[in-house]
């Protein structure tokens, strides 16, 4: 699994300071994507155990989860990815395209933000959007989170 990118991010989990993988390889493709470099595999730098960790213990206390931008295509390196954060008390959070994920993903994640970027539909900020932040404990859809009054 390669990375182009690991930032802290305030937004994309309403309440968590988290951190963020952006991972290459996608293949939806979605229409208007802002980031088309993501889709091709061979970029990015492959993200090694050591340098996860090592992540991870910097940002201990300070950040309360760790978000993958994608990966779901790498199951089998998603889920040992996961399963470290979870062991390091960290919350977990998935931003697919996709509709579904594998139960096994789910399994390891405390929240899950489908579907695909359809500019006329707008992101998890607006009401009129396709995708849907779900807490997979009670599989409650949580987009009001994300909706300024």
């Amino acid at each position: 699994m390669k990375y182009s990118d690991i930032q802290i991010a305030l937004q994309e989990v309403p309440n968590e300071i988290s951190i963020c993988f952006t991972i290459t390889g996608c293949q939806l493709r979605c229409d208007g994507c802002h980031s088309p470099y993501l889709w091709k595999k061979e970029n990015g730098v492959e993200l090694t155990k050591n340098e996860y960790v090592s992540t991870l213990n910097r940002y201990q206390g300070f950040a309360s989860c760790v978000l993958f931008m994608g990966g779901e295509w790498d199951e089998t390196s998603l889920v040992k990815f996961l399963e470290i954060a979870q062991k390091m008390n960290y919350k977990t959070c998935l931003y697919t395209g996709l509709e579904n994920v594998s139960d096994n993903i789910k399994q390891h994640l405390t929240w899950l933000k489908t579907g695909q970027w359809k500019k006329e539909l707008g992101g998890l900020d607006s009401i009129t959007t396709n995708q849907k932040f779900i807490e997979i404990k009670s599989n409650k859809i949580l987009n009001q989170l994300f909706i300024k009054n």
